[in-house]
């Protein structure tokens, strides 16, 4: 088709839609080799939303995607520095670049790019061409450089904006029309593009200028006239710089191409070409729907790929009328339609209990856009579950069995993303219904991602915060204290009201967030160390642990022995019989009988008594005696029933009956540093410092045939600070392998490894350890028990010998000051809201900025290697099972322990890399044994 009267060119510039697509969406690998291809799933969705949009009205009759060259222009020649100002490229980008251009080619558009030019060159000589020859021009870009073509049938296209621009919008931006766009940037000069223009000269001053001067050339020939001496003298002085700008601000009309407007007709694409492609880059969700509408049957492909096309959030009100009771085959089938259509589902159940490996399956809510929520009932019965209720199922649910018959093909399509809240409690209920949820996404780890430090993740708080609405609340179903009831007795229609609520804010919420990530520089920490560790928790809580009742219970009577024997010396030591387990009789023996100073009295008017208080007594020794010995008798009283009541009595509890196995479950948004948090029961917390707390590892057993392995980071905090803080004794001490205490205990004190006393190196660890966390002298004073001054004096040489430590410190502090938050070495954000705040809370708040980016780079670090543990241990008869701190703890068959050592201490070790070259080895100790205690 010959190029004239009628045609329609579109001119797509493709670096716009290339890193428009790479800082909208989150960063996506191939999952074959790990290749860099969100910025290209991105370009691949606009193209194909831009070719759907043109198959009707005024569709264009020929079109390109232009693109810049790599090499450099003529514009280099005229100024070397032009563009010199402009950041290198991100390095997960660059790959991408040749992608865009083959992915352009598989939808059958043409592709062109011209070395020596960029692409404003070529859009405007295609312009001019396409104008000469009696055709209309559309340039789809928001490029400023861009307006100087638009006229004479020429208009631009903001594709972000859906708004056409025209001389009115130029005129808008520049105070000139088009033509005369050239004059106002080269006096106004362009800092990305470092375009130097004219002196303290900008677009407003500019277009004055120009218009009351008519042109740049009359302007700068008639300088000397203007009566601002500043001004004229700008441009005098500076009128060659200024030409110069002209220059490079001008586009070229006459680049050279080797092609006729006629070969950029438009062409359907070749569903084979097409398919290739998108098989090779594993867009699945793009590929399917590509298929669907060249109506052809899309290829397998390998496991999945996230959506990456979030929505922007609609602000509709949420009304719970519009909520669907899905309660027949038919209804349900034109959900899971309008699942397989949307690409993503927003997902949540309603079960009888928090106890995801107890808790029976009520009902199903989804919901795949705004308002468009549906719940679907599967378990509610009659009654209020009282002696005078039913236990009769509701009449018109489903069979539990035919709806997850139903939904499991859409719940395993790799090529749909289902977005919970809190979304690892779900993948357990699932699993106990043999589906695999996945691939998914966590409103709730995005918050988190996004929000550490500044709030909790809850859906509640999210869903008042973020989209103004206060949900249902949950008593007003079930009730709260001794009438409270489960889900299953709530009534089919308020469990509607309030099941699809819950997914209808999850979407929104997801719908919010997705392109919030990128925009606070979170994506890959949301990406790699949030999203993928939530299956890799879930297979560890559903596996749990074994643990023997026999030994706690042996423990718990030892334990109470214990206790009886203590009571007895305390109220001895006293003089008096007393309740030991009072502090309010507690506080009147030590400070009104005994008459030892510094007791304090709270609002209730007793005595504090809490362990510091009672520490501090027991520094005494020499004033007070008899109070020194009553207040450490007490704190082993209260150890040990801390054990006896916490541990040995309630995890028998916990024991599953069903597996003989206790699951704790992990709280990955506990912590603002990124450490996980244990609960139900929490196994992170058993003392490991005394002989009895080391004991109730005991109970933590294999079963027969296999062995419980230990692997645990060897100071890993301490080495992460000697890399950040740049601390050459302390790495060299690591590389040699030293006793790092030891060697610390050396530098400060001067004294020779070799035969140090023990109190020495003690007192190294204590400042060691306390100088991460910001120890004070008081705090350091009390834990050696020592002098105030002399722990002070400790500090203070410790910070002359490892200056670098007081230099991160102080770094460290002033960057949360100037920015609100602390980050770690994989760019996790811990806000840091209190930073700035006077009075007590001040010293706690930096003391939190010290620690942050060190907790949470060993937190991350852990975070990694489990998420790559499970694909490393493949092949091996193993099952990671608990995360405590820096340690993992496995069962594995006896006879591949050694193996499953040599693997998972290598995930570990490596763990930092590629994203962090530690200047410091990580290490990881292993041990194994029968029980815990013999492992670790």
């Amino acid at each position: 088709m010959t190029f004239g009267k009628g045609c329609h060119l579109h001119l797509i510039d493709g670096s716009a839609f290339i890193f428009r697509a790479y800082h909208a969406l989150p960063p996506l690998t191939r999952k074959t080799d790990g290749l860099p291809i969100g910025a290209v799933a991105g370009f691949c969705n606009m193209l194909f939303r831009y070719i759907e949009g043109n198959k009707s009205g005024d569709a264009p009759t020929h079109v390109a995607v232009i693109f810049d060259h790599s090499s450099k222009t003529f514009r280099n020649e005229i100024f070397p520095a032009y563009k010199a100002n402009r950041p290198e490229l991100p390095e997960d980008l660059r790959p991408q670049f040749p992608l865009t251009r083959e992915a352009t080619r598989a939808f059958n558009i043409a592709c062109i790019e011209t070395e020596g030019y960029e692409a404003d060159d070529i859009i405007a000589t295609l312009s001019c061409q396409a104008r000469d020859a009696g055709g209309r021009v559309t340039i789809i870009s928001s490029d400023k450089d861009l307006m100087q073509l638009i006229g004479d049938g020429v208009v631009m296209f903001d594709a972000m904006k859906n708004k056409t621009i025209d001389r009115d919008e130029v005129f808008e931006k520049f105070g000139v029309g088009p033509e005369r766009v050239v004059d106002v940037q080269s006096l106004a000069g362009d800092s990305v593009d470092n375009v130097p223009g004219a002196p303290g000269i900008g677009v407003k001053t500019a277009a004055l200028l120009i218009t009351e001067y008519g042109d740049l050339e009359s302007l700068l020939a008639r300088a000397g006239e203007i009566k601002q001496p500043k001004r004229r003298e700008t441009l005098v002085n500076f009128a060659d710089q200024i030409r110069v700008s002209k220059e490079l601000v001008t586009l070229k009309c006459d680049t050279p191409l080797d092609f006729s407007l006629e070969s950029l007709e438009v062409k359907e694409p070749e569903p084979e070409a097409l398919m290739t492609f998108l098989n090779a880059m594993e867009f699945r969700t793009l590929t399917k729907r590509v298929a669907d509408k060249l109506d052809i049957t899309p290829p397998a492909m390998p496991t999945a790929a996230p959506a990456t096309d979030a929505p922007e959030p609609v602000a509709l009100p949420f009304d719970h009328s519009a909520y669907e009771g899905v309660t027949t085959p038919e209804a349900l089938e034109r959900w899971i339609a309008r699942i397989r259509e949307a690409g993503h589902v927003a997902f949540d159940t309603e079960t009888t209990s928090l106890d995801e490996m107890r808790a029976d399956l009520v009902g199903i809510s989804l919901a795949v856009d705004a308002g468009t929520a549906c719940y679907i009932p599967l378990g509610h019965r009659q009654g209020g579950g009282d002696l005078f209720s039913t236990d009769m199922p509701v009449e018109g649910q489903m069979p539990l069995e035919t709806v997850i018959a139903a939904l499991r093909p859409v719940l395993e399509d790799p090529a749909i993303l289902k977005i919970g809240q809190n979304i690892k409690y779900d993948l357990k209920i699932m699993a106990r219904q043999g589906v695999r949820l996945a691939p998914i996404a966590d409103t709730m780890l995005m918050s988190y991602a996004m929000f550490a430090g500044l709030h909790n993740h809850g859906m509640d708080e999210l869903s008042d915060r973020y989209l103004g609405h206060k949900p249902i609340p949950i008593k007003d179903l079930i009730g709260s204290g001794k009438s409270q009831i489960t889900f299953d007795r709530v009534a089919i229609a308020d469990a509607v009201k309030y099941a699809a609520e819950d997914a209808d804010i999850t979407l929104r919420l997801w719908q919010r967030f997705a392109p919030m990530l990128h925009r606070a520089q979170v994506t890959t920490v949301y990406e790699t160390l949030e999203r993928p560790l939530v299956p890799v928790l879930a297979e560890m809580e559903m596996k749990g642990v074994r643990v023997d009742r026999d030994t706690l219970v042996r423990m718990s009577n030892a334990f109470a022995q214990k206790l009886v024997q203590l009571e007895e010396e305390i109220q001895g030591i006293a003089g008096t019989k007393f309740n030991v387990g009072s502090p309010k009789q507690l506080g009147e023996i030590l400070f009104d009988q005994m008459q030892i100073p510094g007791g304090q009295k709270g609002k209730t008017g007793a005595y504090a008594t809490g362990a510091d208080v009672l520490e501090d007594v027991t520094t005494l020794e020499d004033t007070h005696p008899q109070g020194a010995q009553l207040a450490a008798r007490v704190l082993d009283w209260r150890q040990i029933a801390k054990l006896k009541s916490t541990y040995t009595d309630s995890l028998q509890d916990h024991i599953n009956p069903d597996t003989g196995r206790v699951h704790t479950s992990y709280s990955i948004a506990g912590a603002n540093t990124g450490r996980l948090a244990s609960t139900d029961p929490n196994l992170q917390n058993i003392p490991v410092r005394s002989e009895e707390g080391r004991r109730i590892r005991e109970a933590f057993v294999a079963p027969e045939g296999r062995v419980l392995v230990s692997l645990d980071y060897s100071q890993i905090e301490l080495r992460i600070l000697a890399h950040i803080a740049d601390i050459p004794a302390l790495k060299q001490a690591f590389r040699d392998g030293l006793d790092i205490h030891a060697m610390t205990a050396s530098e400060m004190f001067g004294v020779p490894v070799e035969g140090m006393d023990p109190m020495i190196r003690r007192q190294a660890k204590a400042i060691n350890f306390g100088v991460i966390y910001g120890i004070s002298g008081f705090g350091l004073a009390r834990n050696l028990r020592i002098p105030r001054a002399e722990a002070q004096g400790f500090i203070d040489r410790y910070f002359e010998r490892f200056p670098g430590i007081r230099t991160y410190m102080d770094d460290t502090i002033a960057f949360a000051k100037a920015h609100g938050f602390v980050q770690t070495l994989f760019g996790r954000k811990i806000h840091t809201p209190e930073i700035n705040a006077k009075g007590p809370g001040a010293g706690f708040a930096k003391r939190a900025a010290i620690n942050a980016p060190i907790q949470g780079t060993a937190a991350d670090v852990i975070r990694r290697a489990m998420i790559r543990m499970p694909a490393a241990i493949q092949g091996i008869d193993a099952k990671m099972l608990l995360q405590v701190h820096d340690e993992l703890l496995f069962e594995v068959a006896e006879d591949q322990a050694d193996r499953l050592i040599a693997t998972a201490r290598e995930v570990m070790e490596s763990a930092a890399e590629p994203a962090v070259k530690l200047s410091v080895h990580l290490q990881a100790d292993a041990g194994r044994g029968p029980n815990w205690a013999a492992a670790h």
